[in-house]
């Protein structure tokens, strides 16, 4: 039997969340049946069995793990401790993982990483280059030592897990990619999104802090200029390597 993966995402405007989802499909080479999409923003984490789930993936959102504890929400609160929780599981497990962008932050901060506003990227395409651990993990087999994927975030890692594989990085944001254990993945970079993803996330999030909303069609110019259809290996390569189990 084959398993589903479980996404678990935190976009509270409906149109990003399902657009992410979409995303995660499409480049995933995934059906409907096999992504099970849990919106954490709506409703508290269910009760999880992983052993019925391929593999955990979690997307981007609007959270901030550095920010102040006073200005979180409620619902930013809980949802760190959900993760807090599961991650307990997961790493202890080795259970595979792709956390992107907020992935980064949610598993960097349940090992360890320093994360703050350090070396935060505004929206668009970013040349990311592999480490030569990046070069020798298997997940990465076959990508190019440096490809262009899409990034936009307020926070970013500065200091890795004491554990951690870094395994790509760029020229503005040091850690782009890393690994705990030997089946556990963050990007910074966004391995789902495609010129259209980005597009309708710009529209979304003008106003959010992400980018100068006087500078739209700049935004979408730069995003235009670049092809990230390599970053997307990422995530079919996550897949393909856990969807038949380990």
């Amino acid at each position: 039997m084959v398993l589903p993966f479980l996404l678990l995402a935190t976009r509270e405007h409906d149109a990003a969340a399902a657009g992410e989802y979409a995303a995660f499909l499409r480049y995933g080479g995934l059906e409907p049946s096999e992504l099970r999409h849990v919106r954490l923003e709506r409703e508290p984490m269910p009760r999880l069995d992983l052993d019925e789930y391929a593999g955990v993936i979690v997307g981007g959102g609007p959270f901030n793990s550095s920010d102040d504890e006073e200005l979180k929400s409620a619902t930013q609160r809980r949802v760190e401790r959900e993760f807090a929780v599961l991650l307990d599981e997961v790493v202890d497990r080795d259970f595979p993982f792709l956390g992107a962008c907020y992935g980064v932050g949610t598993l960097g901060v349940h090992q360890g990483a320093v994360i703050d506003r350090t070396y935060g990227e505004p929206v668009g395409p970013v040349t990311v280059e592999l480490t030569p651990d990046g070069a020798a993990d298997p997940l990465l087999a076959g990508m190019p030592q440096r490809f262009a994927a899409f990034v936009g975030h307020k926070e970013a890692v500065r200091k890795l897990p004491p554990d951690a594989v870094l395994l790509a990085t760029s020229q503005a944001c040091p850690v782009q990619m890393f690994r705990v254990r030997t089946h556990l993945y963050a990007t910074q970079f966004h391995p789902e999104l495609d010129l259209a993803d980005l597009r309708q996330r710009i529209d979304v999030y003008r106003g959010h802090g992400y980018y100068d909303p006087s500078e739209y069609d700049d935004v979408l110019a730069r995003a235009a200029s670049r092809d990230v259809g390599d970053s997307h290996r990422v995530l079919r390569a996550f897949v393909d390597r856990y969807r038949d189990g380990r």
